[in-house]
């Protein structure tokens, strides 16, 4: 009788235990740490992290791989984090906070720059190719997994014929940075989203915005 009795308290502790890990969400915003790359395109990653943290007064401190911030919101735990690892080696920061933080993989988004995209545009997906983009391959190489959430940001491409590199790594036109506070405030409001209501309705709710 004892026996039975303390092994539904032991299963009830660790039904509580998974439903806490449940509520714990990783956010990662890729980009290249540093001054030059600051207001580059292709640091859209970091730039809604930053936007999101300077609306809601978080703090960013640097840790291992990366700099990371906690965010609560109705019982959920966001942990935010990017890596400083240089874009083409994230898969290590997010491979390594995932498994510090025993959050499932369901529960991660990745925020990146998308050259198919029309600039300013958002397409969440649970999975897919890396598209070319080394941070997305790093991830999927390290994760040995193409099904992982990823925040697709729309950059456009417009660049000439041999200007990718420049255009990916150049700054924002005085027309994007009119547009982008509006557009990290939607960012903002679809990380919510996935916490809150998960990924299939943030997808309904969100792509193509």
């Amino acid at each position: 009788m004892m026996f039975t009795f303390l092994a539904q308290i032991f299963k009830a502790k660790e039904e509580h235990v998974h439903e806490d890990l449940m509520k714990k969400f990783l956010i990662v915003g890729l980009g290249n740490i540093g001054e030059k790359y600051e207001d580059t395109r292709h640091n859209i990653g970091f730039k809604l992290l930053d936007h999101f943290a300077e609306k809601e007064a978080l703090t960013f401190e640097t840790q291992k791989l990366g700099d990371l911030t906690t965010y609560k919101l109705k019982g959920r735990t966001f942990i935010f984090l990017k890596p400083n690892t240089y874009m083409n080696l994230s898969g290590k920061a997010v491979q390594y906070w995932l498994t510090k933080e025993k959050i499932p993989l369901e529960n991660l988004l990745v925020i990146t720059d998308d050259l198919n995209l029309p600039f300013g545009s958002i397409r969440v997906k649970t999975k897919g190719s890396d598209g070319g983009h080394n941070g997305l391959k790093d991830i999927q190489l390290k994760l040995n997994t193409t099904k992982y959430n990823r925040f697709r940001f729309g950059i456009s491409d417009a660049f000439s014929k041999g200007r990718q590199v420049d255009y990916v790594l150049g700054a924002w036109s005085a027309e994007e940075q009119a547009q982008l506070p509006e557009r990290l405030d939607v960012g903002i409001a679809l990380v919510k989203s996935f916490g809150l209501a998960g990924v299939q309705l943030t997808m309904n709710s969100y792509n193509g915005k």
